[in-house]
């Protein structure tokens, strides 16, 4: 399969929260399948409607957000260096997940203090930094369409992507925008649903290369375990 762009992302290991993940967002990173949605009691919206603008990128913590490969980098080289990478970086663990309403969509999030999982986000995008493209003009003026910071107009022109180092925060995405009273219900219909799903600790022990199909869905490529020691 060709890929258009490509990504290190965290995706959560086999087992509920990565079926719930799958089904709930309708489409499967790790098999590149679609999936049924699932049946949320209480819940009367269109699923579908919900997750169309995550769906694609499938269940997924964003470590290093989606580039393209630079002139003369190559597929076998990315996987080479980020397993190395990943060899050196260590597990990490929190006190869990939580359905987050932020801004106007809804996502999981990490409880506890999460510093170390963003040194380790700053680590791959830096480490990783010479096999991204540089931007196109187009999406530069995309990115900037956000109002930008000074400090995430800085990001963007030296990392491409706004929302990294001390910009970055982890999270799960779950919807697309919401209006903000309708988040808010919808938080609370789901919360019952994830009770007994979401992980208590939440730990990461591998990441995951993903590559962009020319529809524009993520795949998972490759696994690498965290194999460092703190």
């Amino acid at each position: 399969m060709e890929f258009q762009r490509y990504a290190i992302y965290y995706t959560a290991p086999a087992g509920p929260l990565a079926d719930f993940g799958a089904a709930w967002l309708g489409w499967d990173v790790a098999t590149g399948l679609p999936v049924q949605h699932p049946i949320i009691h209480g819940l009367d919206d269109d699923i579908s409607a919900l997750t169309e603008t995550p769906r694609k990128y499938g269940f997924h913590g964003t470590i290093k957000p989606p580039f393209r490969l630079a002139n003369g980098k190559t597929l076998d080289a990315l996987q080479s260096e980020t397993k190395a990478l990943c060899e050196d970086l260590w597990p990490l663990s929190f006190d869990g997940l939580e359905l987050s309403k932020l801004g106007r969509f809804l996502a999981l999030t990490v409880r506890g203090d999460t510093s170390s999982l963003s040194a380790l986000a700053s680590n791959v995008v830096m480490a990783l930094d010479a096999f991204r493209a540089p931007p196109s003009e187009a999406e530069l003026a995309k990115r900037r369409r956000a109002n930008l910071s000074e400090r995430q107009e800085a990001n963007l022109m030296q990392w491409g992507y706004p929302y990294v180092l001390e910009e970055f925060r982890f999270h799960l995405t779950l919807t697309g925008r919401l209006k903000d009273n309708h988040a808010a219900e919808l938080r609370d219909i789901l919360q019952p649903a994830l009770t007994h799903i979401l992980p208590a600790p939440f730990t990461i022990n591998d990441l995951t290369l993903a590559g962009e199909d020319e529809m524009g869905r993520f795949h998972e490529i490759s696994r690498f375990p965290l194999l460092g020691t703190a």
